[in-house]
C-alpha cells in the first residue's frame, strides 16, 4: 500500500492531501499540533515514531520558515521525501525539482529552472526559464517569476507580483558597458567570468567565459567592442560580415569542412540585432570562440607562411562568387593608392607641423613614384582586373591556425572586409611576411626583402586560387606587392607629418621609422621586380 505522512493538516495540507489521492497515494494521513479529526494521527513531534508505519512524509505548511524546518528533521530522520507536482502543473523536463516540493494546480516550471527544497510554487504561478528558486520560497498564486531570475532561500513572491530578472556580478566585466553586452547577448545569467583576449589594437576584445557540461569554465565566446574611430558605420561593417560568414558556412558544408572551426560564427543579440549598442553609443558584437587554435603574430617558421598563403588564397576561392559589388565600402576608397599619393602630397604641402625638414629623402622617395601609385587603379578601372570580395588586412595575425597540425583553420577580424583586388590582399601579406624585420626596425640593414619567403608565398596562394583567379590579376599580383607596401610607407610618413594622429606611436620619430622600413623593402622589391615574374611564372 503506498502511504503518505503529511505534516500540517491546515487548508495548504488539504490541498496537498487531495493532489497526493490524485497521484496514487492510497492512505493519506497527517501529524499537527492543533487539528483533531480521523485522520491526524498524532502531533508533529510523532515523526519520529511514525516513521516505520509510514517511510514517506511530506511537511505542508504555507509558513516558509515552518516548511523548511521540518522538511529538513524528515530528511534527517530518513524519510523518503518526495516532491508533490500536482497533474495540471505543467513541468519541463529539464527542471529539477528538489526535495519536499508542491508545485500546485496549473502552475507552469519552464525549461533549466531549479526547484530547490521544500519551495512551494502555487496554483496558477508560473517560473520561466533558466530560474532558480531557493529553499523555502514561495512563489504565490498567480504570480511570475520572469527568465534567469534567483528567488532568494526563504523568499515570498507576493499572489499576482511580477519578477523581473535580477543582474548578477560578472568577474571581470569592471565597467558597465561590458557587463550590459555580456547581458544583451544573453550570457549574463551562466556567464562565469570575462578577460581580455588577443593582441589587437583597434578594437577591444574579452573572452567570455562559460561552463562546460563537466562544470569547467571554458571559453565559448569572444566579445568585442568595435573601434568607431576607425569604423565610423558599424551598422555596415557587420551587414558585411554577416553576409560574408553566413556564404563561407554554406561553402564549407558543400566543401565537408568543419562549420564550426572553418569560419567565424558571429551571433546576434537576445532582441536579434547584428550588434549591441551601449549607453556611450559605442557598438559590441559576438562571435563563437574557436577551439583549440592558435594565432602567431609574427612569421616563426616558413611552413607559417605558406600555410597562410594557402589560407588567403583559399578564402579568396570561396569567395569567388559572392557578388563583391554588394559589400559596402566601409572604409572609402581604402587602398586607392591614386587617393593615398595626393593625400600624401597635400599633407607635405601643408607641412602642418613642420616636420618637412627632418625628412627631406623619405619624401622625396615617395614624391618620384607617383606614376607607379596608378598601376593597378588604372588596370581595374579599364576592366582589366575585376572586384573581388578582399580581407584588406592580410597580416598572419588575422589567421587562426590549428594548434595540433599547424595548418591554417580560418580567416579572423573581418571588420574590412569589403570589394577590391586580389592583389592588395596578396600585396599586403608580402609587405608583412616577406620582410626580414619588423615594420619599425630602427636598423635598416636588418631591413630586406625576401625573395624566398615571397616565392614560398607565391606558391600556396596559387595553389589555392589560381583556378579562379584571372590571367590579368595573376599578372598583377607582383604590382600588388610593391604597391601596398608603397602606399604603407606614404600612410606612415604622412600620418608622421601631420603629427600621429591615426597610427599609434612609442616615441615621436616612430612612424618615420616605419615609414623608412617600408621603403626600404620597396626599394628591394623593385630592382628584384624581374625575378618577382619569373617565379610568379613557375607556379601559374
Amino acid at each position: 500500500m503506498k502511504n503518505l505522512l503529511i505534516l500540517g493538516a491546515g487548508g495548504f495540507g488539504q490541498m496537498v492531501k487531495e493532489t497526493a489521492l490524485m497521484l496514487g497515494y492510497e492512505q493519506v494521513v497527517f501529524l499537527d499540533d492543533a487539528a483533531k479529526r480521523a485522520d491526524v494521527v498524532g502531533k508533529c513531534c510523532d515523526y519520529v515514531i511514525k516513521h516505520r508505519e509510514y517511510p514517506v512524509a511530506v511537511a505542508a505548511f504555507g509558513n516558509n520558515k515552518t516548511r523548511l524546518y521540518w522538511t529538513d528533521k524528515l530528511m534527517e530522520e530518513g524519510y523518503e521525501v518526495p516532491a508533490i507536482v500536482h497533474p495540471s502543473a505543467v513541468v519541463s523536463p529539464s527542471a529539477v525539482i528538489e526535495q519536499g516540493c508542491f508545485i500546485m494546480q496549473r502552475a507552469v516550471v519552464n525549461t533549466n529552472t531549479r526547484i530547490e527544497r521544500a519551495a512551494l510554487i502555487n496554483s496558477g504561478a508560473v517560473v520561466d526559464h533558466d530560474s532558480v528558486v531557493g529553499y523555502g520560497a514561495h512563489v504565490c498564486l498567480g504570480s511570475i517569476v520572469k527568465a534567469n531570475c534567483t528567488i532568494e532561500p526563504g523568499k515570498k513572491v507576493e499572489a499576482g507580483e511580477v519578477i523581473f530578472s535580477t543582474r548578477r556580478k560578472i568577474e571581470g566585466a569592471d565597467s558597465r558597458s561590458l557587463e550590459d553586452a555580456v547581458y544583451a547577448f544573453g550570457f549574463g545569467p551562466q556567464c562565469s567570468y570575462v578577460k581580455p583576449f588577443g593582441e589587437g589594437h583597434i578594437n577591444e576584445t574579452y573572452a567570455v567565459y562559460m561552463p562546460d557540461e563537466d562544470g569547467t569554465d571554458k571559453p565559448f565566446y569572444v566579445l568585442q567592442r568595435v573601434n568607431i574611430n576607425v569604423f565610423k558605420n558599424p551598422a555596415q561593417v557587420m551587414e558585411n560580415i554577416f553576409g560574408v560568414t553566413e556564404y563561407l558556412r554554406d561553402v564549407i558544408r558543400q566543401e565537408g569542412g568543419d562549420l564550426d572551426r572553418e569560419t567565424l560564427s558571429y551571433i546576434k543579440t537576445k532582441s536579434g540585432d547584428a550588434y549591441f549598442e551601449d549607453d556611450e553609443g559605442q557598438p559590441w558584437r559576438c562571435l563563437n570562440y574557436v577551439e583549440n587554435s592558435v594565432c602567431y603574430q609574427f612569421v616563426e617558421r616558413p611552413e607559417q607562411f605558406y600555410q597562410s598563403a594557402k589560407s588567403f588564397g583559399h578564402f579568396l576561392k570561396q569567395l569567388g562568387d559572392y557578388p563583391a559589388e554588394s559589400l559596402h565600402e566601409t572604409i572609402p576608397q581604402f587602398h586607392d593608392t591614386v587617393k593615398r599619393y595626393n593625400d600624401f602630397a597635400a599633407a607635405v604641402t601643408k607641412d602642418v607641423k613642420n616636420r618637412a625638414r627632418l625628412c627631406r629623402p623619405e619624401i622625396e622617395f615617395a614624391l618620384a613614384r607617383k606614376e607607379d601609385a596608378g598601376a593597378l587603379m588604372k588596370q581595374l578601372q579599364e576592366g582589366l582586373l575585376p572586384l573581388r570580395v578582399t580581407h584588406n588586412d592580410t597580416k598572419l595575425n588575422n589567421i587562426l591556425f590549428d594548434a595540433d597540425t599547424g595548418k591554417g583553420l580560418c580567416i579572423i577580424d573581418l571588420d574590412t572586409i569589403m570589394p577590391g583586388l586580389a592583389a592588395n590582399d596578396f600585396g599586403d601579406s608580402i609587405r608583412f611576411g616577406a620582410s626580414t624585420a619588423e615594420e619599425d626596425e630602427q636598423d635598416l640593414n636588418k631591413v630586406h626583402f625576401d625573395i624566398d619567403l615571397y616565392e614560398l608565398y607565391v606558391k600556396g596562394y596559387l595553389e589555392m586560387a589560381k583556378e579562379v583567379l584571372t590571367p590579368a590579376e595573376i599578372d598583377s599580383l607582383p604590382w600588388g606587392a610593391r604597391l601596398m607596401t608603397y602606399e604603407c610607407g606614404i600612410r606612415f610618413l604622412m600620418d608622421y607629418l601631420q603629427g600621429d594622429v591615426y597610427f599609434k606611436t612609442a616615441y615621436p620619430e616612430h612612424n618615420l621609422v616605419r615609414a623608412r622600413t617600408q621603403f626600404r623593402l620597396v626599394k628591394e622589391m623593385e630592382e628584384q621586380f624581374d625575378q618577382m615574374y619569373e617565379i610568379l611564372k613557375k607556379y601559374r
